[in-house]
């Protein structure tokens, strides 16, 4: 089955989010065509739309690069988090029962992954909560903007040695949807602030000196098992 410019895209920043992709990492056109057999020109195009979206760079006679954003790029993005999921949440009203269902039964994906060391599923699943939180509180305009926000944050995640624990983080995501449970939604807001916060603190100052190299891309971009899709 033939795949188009927009899933290599999708494949790309899922591999962000689940932090198989690292920044300054070489995406080879020529590799890029053989794994997902298509032609250069259409791994061009989804590159392209990477670009466009602040996740690729070209480099002068070198090629493309996964972005290894700056301090300050991952400090707007992070406040950019900020401004749009404690809106999400004070515009929620009290979720429906469903909804909450299946915001825990996220949760519990997440402590799957976690429990069984699954790293790749692991940190996909943890970004993916904000994304999916968003959907489940009707804000579908907002699920791309958002995933993308949290891919760049993933990023700077990676490059400056975040040390937030995943543990820490679910059981964080699990705080937020228990105030929203209760109805609290000025605690869920405030528990959302303090999450994305205490993930923004656990960055580190300084970047490593090297990126992995390029052998480690067709690993990264191995579909992962099949984790939530929004819909």
């Amino acid at each position: 089955m033939s795949i188009s410019q927009v899933q290599i895209a999708q494949q790309v920043v899922e591999s962000i989010l689940a932090q198989k992709l690292a920044p300054g990492e070489r995406l080879g056109e020529q590799e890029l065509a053989e794994l997902f057999g298509v032609s250069r020109t259409l791994v061009r195009e989804a590159l392209m739309q990477l670009q466009a979206r602040g996740f690729v760079e070209v480099r002068t006679r070198k090629g493309w690069y996964v972005v290894e954003p700056s301090v300050e790029e991952a400090r707007d993005a992070f406040s950019a988090r900020r401004i749009i999921e404690s809106g999400i949440i004070r515009e929620a009203g009290r979720p429906l029962q469903s909804v909450l269902r299946k915001l825990r039964d996220h949760i519990a994906q997440e402590e799957q992954a976690i429990e069984e060391a699954d790293a790749a599923t692991r940190a996909f699943l943890l970004a993916d909560f904000h994304v999916c939180l968003a959907e489940c509180l009707g804000q579908r305009l907002l699920c791309d903007v958002l995933r993308d926000l949290t891919a760049r944050t993933t990023l700077a995640a990676s490059l400056y040695q975040s040390k937030h624990d995943a543990g820490q983080s679910c059981a964080e995501h699990a705080g937020i949807v228990t105030a929203l449970e209760n109805g609290e939604l000025d605690l869920a807001r405030e528990r959302m602030l303090d999450h994305i916060g205490s993930v923004e603190d656990a960055l580190g100052s300084s970047a490593p000196d090297a990126a992995p190299g390029a052998e480690r891309l067709r690993a990264a971009l191995t579909q992962l098992a099949p984790l939530r899709k929004a819909g």
